[in-house]
């Protein structure tokens, strides 16, 4: 099916940001050496996820990433940092999309990563968690 003027697939649903290659690779490799991450999809597009929760995405020029709140509020306003909104849908609560026109730039962020590692691993435990008797 073809997409229209507006970018949208004729069935009226958003056309597919796609996702980049050169990210995806840099990302792998960054990530390779962390024995609680592995990767997969999400709708589609390359993913990492820890203790089996989602932590990051490759998904249009960026990466979608889950990240405490108190994170993300010391990345407001910084270039290239915006929510992560994917398909157009409204903001995902705890999460944002880096965008760098260099994807080498993201072994930079590696601070990040594993913040997120971090956040989304301690949250899972505390899922799975069972109730004390």
């Amino acid at each position: 099916m073809g997409t229209n003027e507006n970018g949208r697939h004729l069935s009226g649903r958003p056309a597919s940001p796609g996702y980049r290659t050169d990210v995806l690779e840099v990302l792998a490799r960054l990530l390779a050496e962390r024995p609680e991450v592995t990767q997969g999809k999400m709708f589609g597009f390359p993913a990492f996820y820890t203790a089996g929760k989602l932590f990051a995405c490759v998904y249009g020029e960026g990466v979608g990433l889950k990240l405490p709140g108190a994170v993300i509020r010391t990345l407001d306003g910084k270039p290239g940092v915006t929510p992560f909104r994917p398909y157009g849908k409204p903001r995902m609560k705890e999460w944002v999309h880096i965008r760098h026109t260099r994807a080498e730039a993201y072994a930079k962020d590696a601070n990040l990563f594993l913040a997120s590692i971090g956040f989304v691993g301690q949250a899972a435990r505390r899922i799975r968690k069972p109730p004390a008797r």
